[in-house]
């Protein structure tokens, strides 16, 4: 994979984590919907923070 598409997903991902936090900020009381919000928000959450991983491996590190 190009680093041009790992860094695509992370922003991508990363909007979506966004979002998702901001719409259940604004839901008030438990519901059904702040449930499922969330269990899409850890896994939004557990995807960038792997897509983010992966970029910072494949970036090459400085001969030093």
């Amino acid at each position: 994979m190009t680093i041009r598409y790992l860094a695509q997903e992370l922003y991508r991902l990363s909007k979506k984590v966004e979002e998702l936090e901001r719409t259940l900020a604004a839901l008030e009381g438990p519901s059904p919907e702040r449930a499922r919000l969330q269990a899409e928000l850890f896994q939004a959450r557990k995807e960038r923070d792997h897509w983010r991983a992966v970029l910072e491996a494949k970036k090459e590190k400085p001969l030093v």
